[in-house]
């Protein structure tokens, strides 16, 4: 069968381009001008999230083409694909079924013979059940203590998640167990922690997918000489306070775990999607099952969207379609993610790894290079902590930035008039980066303020905002568990709907694996001053400063 053309050389991708270089100049006041029903045209709802593109540059013609754009790429298809368990990871023969972590109790979907909601459903009542021991006491430690401390170690996937969820859901934690999370290898991520802890009341997690990643394992054999250290060098039940989380049951046990103290997620569950399987461990003992599963049903919720809403309702489709447009055509490579709710401080963080480990390829699905850019590069902070920052770019740099504003409208922390001023910032800053502010409009805000012509000439330039600068804005009620996930999933569904069309394959990632592949024989260098290997200048003169250093 013959290999489909590379998306920039169909005509729906010509269409737009053409489009594209018609339309500009187009400015987004006019287009406001021009249909006092802009905003009910290019908002979007799923249940009471409502997704509002209506500040992008685009207008019908140009959403028409973009759908056009997804159904050249097959998006229905592969959704579908994706979603009954077919192997879309192709360069690792996988399934990538996230969203089967999230069926409802009685859903059935089978995976060859292997009924894995059923699966699914069991782990969670295992999960479940060690929660209510570390919490009623049933499961101690070494001195009978209770476990007041849970140090959570995994990287990637294995750590953005639960740690941007627990953040935002601070609301919602539970009391009488802290946790900490460590992820660097860098001593002092660890150090911290147990700065923290009392060795007789802490539980460490392992959090791994094949339990062989370097920096986590480096991590655990500290925390356990830690906790000998501190409870004798001579226990032998100091696997009492250790958890795994693993695709491989077998592994955790060649460390110390016992088996009934390990979870299990499967390999047809990727890093960064795993905050929904074993994973997510630390998020049920945060906030307790009940409210884990209700971030499990916000997601299911968003599931059901999109794969049964029509692509010109679909919040997922239009969201990736929104920035096809701003990347690909507008040529805007960065995209800033603006949460409006201090919970939402790891959300940047964690979608980066999500977008652009899934989708920073330079080859498609068949190993063929490509021409144009595959996704944006994604930072972002909390407002209005980020305008005091770096908005000052997004306002008046001369490159674009397009804008992700994400508003829960109710507040968990209501404080006097502090919610209203923070709705207030995110509306206006969104209005302020479509709208601008010409010459003429800045030089009678000055003789308004009594400048005379000699400071209006001096000044005016440097309040002039060009404006026109496209942004969407995500209204959600508030950063509860359910809506959490659904903003979880609908992020997860948008990245995988510009993959597809992309071509690329957004669930593996070879990338990250060279530097690892490098850094083995360099560490043996670092540790055995009589070997060494075969590196360029600069990396051979920096090994040799590095040893020269006195021994810690």
């Amino acid at each position: 069968m013959s290999l489909p053309p590379p998306i920039d050389q169909t005509s729906a991708w010509r269409a737009l381009a053409a489009h594209a270089s018609a339309t500009r100049t187009r400015q987004l006041r006019d287009l406001f001008a021009a249909d006092d029903k802009r905003f009910e045209t290019f908002s979007f709802r799923c249940g009471n999230m409502l997704l509002d593109l209506s500040r992008q540059r685009m207008d019908g013609e140009t959403l028409d083409l973009l759908l056009d754009l997804a159904r050249t790429a097959d998006v229905e298809a592969w959704r579908d694909r994706m979603l009954t368990g077919e192997p879309i990871n192709t360069t690792e023969n996988r399934a990538a079924l996230h969203t089967a972590l999230r069926l409802p109790a009685n859903a059935s979907l089978l995976l060859g013979n292997t009924d894995i909601a059923a699966l699914v459903h069991d782990e969670l009542k295992r999960m479940g059940e060690i929660i209510a021991a570390l919490r009623d006491g049933t499961w101690r430690g070494i001195t009978e203590k209770q476990f007041k401390s849970v140090v959570a170690m995994g990287i990637g996937g294995s750590d953005l998640g639960p740690r941007m969820a627990l953040e935002a859901l601070t609301a919602d934690k539970l009391p009488d167990i802290d946790i900490h999370f460590v992820s660097n290898v860098d001593g002092a991520d660890i150090a911290r922690a147990l700065q923290k802890c009392d060795a007789e009341t802490t539980l460490f997690v392992v959090a791994s997918k094949t339990f062989t990643t370097q920096e986590t394992m480096a991590n655990a054999e500290t925390a356990r000489a830690w906790l000998q250290e501190k409870l004798g060098p001579g226990i032998i039940d100091w696997p009492r306070h250790f958890m795994g989380l693993s695709a491989n049951t077998t592994v955790p046990g060649k460390f110390g775990i016992r088996p009934e103290q390990v979870l299990q997620f499967w390999d047809w569950v990727g890093g960064r999607y795993s905050l929904w399987s074993a994973i997510g461990f630390p998020i049920a003992l945060g906030i307790g099952m009940d409210k884990f599963r209700l971030m499990l049903d916000g997601a299911h919720a968003m599931d059901h969207h999109f794969r049964t809403a029509p692509l010109n309702e679909n919040l997922p489709v239009l969201m990736a379609l929104a920035g096809i447009w701003n990347v690909n055509f507008l040529n805007f490579p960065a995209l800033a993610v603006l949460p409006y709710d201090q919970g939402l401080s790891k959300l940047a963080p964690y979608l980066q790894q999500a977008d652009m480990e899934s989708n920073g390829k330079g080859v498609d699905r068949w190993g063929r290079p490509l021409g144009f850019q595959t996704g944006p590069i994604v930072f972002g902070e909390p407002g209005t902590n980020g305008q005091h920052a770096f908005y000052q770019l997004l306002h008046q740099g001369p490159q674009t930035i397009p804008a992700d504003f994400i508003v829960p409208l109710q507040s968990r922390y209501p404080q006097g008039k502090h919610h209203e001023m923070l709705l207030a910032n995110a509306f206006a800053q969104a209005e302020a980066l479509m709208r601008g502010k010409t010459r003429a409009e800045a030089e009678a805000e000055l003789r308004a303020d009594g400048a005379d012509d000699a400071k209006v000439a001096a000044l005016a330039a440097h309040k002039v905002f060009s404006g026109n600068r496209p942004s969407t804005t995500l209204l959600l009620p508030q950063v509860d568990p359910y809506h959490l996930g659904m903003l979880i999933a609908l992020y997860e569904h948008k990245i995988f709907v510009q993959g597809i069309v992309w071509g690329v394959n957004s669930f593996d990632q070879w990338g990250v694996e060279l530097g690892k592949q490098l850094a083995k024989p360099i560490l043996e260098e670092l540790i055995d001053p009589s070997l060494q290997h075969a590196h360029d200048s600069a990396t051979a003169g920096m090994i040799a400063l590095a040893r020269s250093q006195p021994r810690s």
